[in-house]
């Protein structure tokens, strides 16, 4: 599980049928938790720009999704309302 702020949004018009319909935000992970820096999640949760949030990478991402068959490498999964040392 990824912590991380929402600092932008990605569009795409062409991309794989089982991904049309879904929202994909990019994530900036807080303090080295993840290590290529920003990453692009699909948003499950109807999370926006600004807001920190949890993310889930891997085989949980298309599981917390529902979307086993999908191409989906990481999914935010909650909004964090409030966190201790975030920061």
């Amino acid at each position: 599980m990824i912590v991380g702020k929402v600092v932008g949004s990605v569009v795409a018009t062409r991309k794989n049928e089982n991904l049309t319909g879904n929202k994909f935000l990019i994530v900036e992970p807080y303090k080295n938790m993840a290590g290529n820096g920003r990453i692009v999640a699909i948003d499950n949760v109807g999370a926006g720009i600004g807001e920190n949030v949890l993310v889930a990478t891997g085989s949980a991402a298309r599981i917390g999704c529902n979307a086993k068959g999908s191409p989906i490498d990481a999914a935010i999964v909650g909004i964090i309302d409030d966190a201790i040392g975030l920061e």
